[in-house]
């Protein structure tokens, strides 16, 4: 049978990536990843075998010891791995935002010294700008940044990290009014700070508390934590950038990067979901004959393959939208948008063709159904994204009256 969600134009390069990655989620990530989620067990041996492949330092640039590859190629590889496990995408999403900020927008200093540990996936990234009060309204941060002479104190308290606790460098986005007037708008006056720390829970550098793990519905084996900010104190070196009150724009660069890959991630899901409910589908008989020969069921799997197609192009799209350099916040959006909101409906389907096994912890399809409802909401929610649609729309179609 032919796959779903092919992609034209590849390089040989970027076929065998693709091809490695794919053998490995078969081998080593399905065989393992139920029995893993229903433990909430970080899948260490999954992750070392990622940074054997390379795959930590695949978008960074070789003369950081990266494979210097693109967002296309991360964001099929991510679909890959999601198709495996939703939660070990996430365990490299957040590292590669780090690092794409860093190449992007870090002092050569800042470059030097963490992308080629992140490359050989000796330091691992995650990034943090909600807070307990606010999701997606970013401008409401409250946590702060203060100058002391040659340092910052920070003081504040974030919220859903994911890698909060394996990570070892976190980018966290915080107010500095430093430089800024009274009446300066939220976003002008914001800073990205680069916050190294020990791996694990509890106070992992002075001043800087991860409390532990959040108990979640799904996406477990990846660690979503708190982030507590009490008297932390950076040097001023520890600035992305070097200038204070362009956090903002920094974040919001590496979320288009996020969203793309909350896409991908989304398409993996849902060609999991149409795995299982096609196979399903022809092994499961009644009234004497396998329920994929009805055409209710026929229906389904047909509306079920055309979302996994649609999505996957919206997101290649994307994708490569952002290498060219070009602005890409309105495809990212869609992309995020489209391929989150069929993600759910296509495993929703699959979960009905299962019926009541779909219900059974033993059955693959109970996890994912557990696991899509988090690309909804994740790197934000769909009405952010359709606000983000509708005001690039109105750039793009102006009325000249």
């Amino acid at each position: 049978m032919a796959r779903l969600a092919q992609t034209a134009g590849l390089t040989d390069i970027q076929q065998e990536i693709l091809s490695t990655v794919r053998d490995f989620v078969d081998k080593e990530i399905i065989p393992v990843a139920t029995e893993l989620e229903h433990r909430d067990e970080y899948p260490q041996q999954i992750v070392d075998g990622l940074k054997e492949l390379g795959l930590f330092g695949l978008m960074i640039p070789e003369e950081y010891g990266g494979l210097g590859e693109s967002l296309l190629t991360y964001a099929l590889c991510v679909e890959e791995i999601a198709r495996g496990w939703m939660s070990v995408s996430g365990i490299i999403n957040t590292h590669f935002i780090v690092a794409y900020m860093l190449k992007q927008h870090g002092t050569q200093e800042q470059k030097d010294h963490f992308l080629p540990r992140m490359a050989a996936g000796d330091i691992r990234g995650a990034f943090s700008m909600s807070e307990p009060a606010l999701g997606s309204d970013v401008s409401a941060i409250s946590s702060k940044a203060v100058r002391d002479g040659d340092e910052y104190v920070l003081n504040g308290q974030k919220m859903w990290l994911t890698n909060g606790g394996t990570s070892s460098l976190v980018a966290v986005l915080v107010r500095s009014d430093e430089g800024h007037p009274e009446g300066t708008a939220p976003h002008k006056s914001m800073t990205t700070f680069l916050i190294e720390k020990e791996p694990g829970f509890g106070e992992v550098r002075p001043g800087l508390t991860i409390p532990g793990k959040i108990d979640k519905m799904g996406y477990k084996g990846v660690d979503t934590t708190e982030m507590i900010m009490d008297g932390l104190r950076l040097p001023a070196d520890r600035v992305l950038g070097g200038v204070t009150g362009r956090g903002f724009y920094q974040m919001m660069d590496g979320v288009e990067v996020g969203r793309v890959n909350v896409a991908a991630r989304g398409c993996g899901v849902a060609q999991r979901a149409f795995e299982l409910g096609v196979r399903y589908a022809q092994q499961r008989h009644t009234f004497g004959k396998a329920i994929a020969q009805h055409q209710a069921i026929q229906f389904k799997l047909a509306e079920m393959a055309t979302k996994v197609e649609a999505a996957h192009a919206m997101m290649v799209n994307a994708a490569r939208k952002k290498d060219s350099g070009e602005r890409n916040d309105l495809e990212a959006g869609m992309a995020k948008y489209l391929a989150s909101e069929y993600c759910k409906e296509v495993v929703e389907d699959a979960f009905r063709i299962h019926g009541g096994y779909g219900f059974s912890k033993e059955y693959e399809i109970e996890r994912l159904y557990r696991e899509a409802p988090m690309l909804l909401i994740g790197e934000g929610t769909a009405e952010i994204q359709k606000m983000i649609i509708g005001r690039r729309l109105l750039e793009e179609y102006r009325f000249q009256g």
